[in-house]
């Protein structure tokens, strides 16, 4: 009989960004994205930038040492609108959980950790682009499909980067 491993929570620090980079770069892959060149730098420099600023928040799972599952909240804020009054908006992201963890609840708590600081920083509304087995957890808290939401990507020879 497998012995149940524990998971412990803790917010994410500058100290754990080299492995969350791993983690969302196999994240982004695992999801069908085309690895046409190093995502590292890029997003090294986001987690220092928005960790240090306060305007990107991330809960991990751990057991043991090694970070089994992941989430990220990023906030901004546009002119207010009837359905937010605040203007204040969190971007759900980076919601991982490595395979041989998957299933057992991990994900769920994380979520209900970053929605709690969505609210205490004030936002109206959550946001979230989500996977095909992200959209089953997302649905199952509340979230809701808007038919309006529609992207534009910038197709220059960097990408804006």
């Amino acid at each position: 009989m497998e012995k149940e491993k524990i998971i412990s929570y803790r917010r994410m620090d500058i100290h754990d960004i080299p492995t969350i980079v791993q983690m969302r770069v196999e994240q982004l892959q695992d999801e069908g994205a085309q690895a046409d060149f190093d995502l590292t730098p890029y997003l090294t420099g986001f987690y220092h930038k928005n960790l240090g600023n306060g305007r990107y928040i991330s809960w991990l799972g751990v057991c043991g040492r090694e970070i089994v599952d992941t989430s990220g909240m990023s906030f901004t804020e546009k002119p207010p609108y009837y359905a937010n009054p605040s203007g204040k908006i969190g971007i759900l992201s980076s919601m991982y959980t490595k395979k041989e963890f998957r299933r057992k609840g991990i994900a769920r708590v994380l979520l209900n950790m970053v929605m709690d600081e969505a609210k205490n920083y004030g936002c109206g509304a959550v946001h979230v682009t989500a996977s095909d087995m992200g959209v089953l957890l997302y649905s199952d808290y509340g979230f809701q499909r808007h038919k309006n939401f529609l992207q534009y990507v910038f197709k220059d020879e960097m990408n804006g980067i």
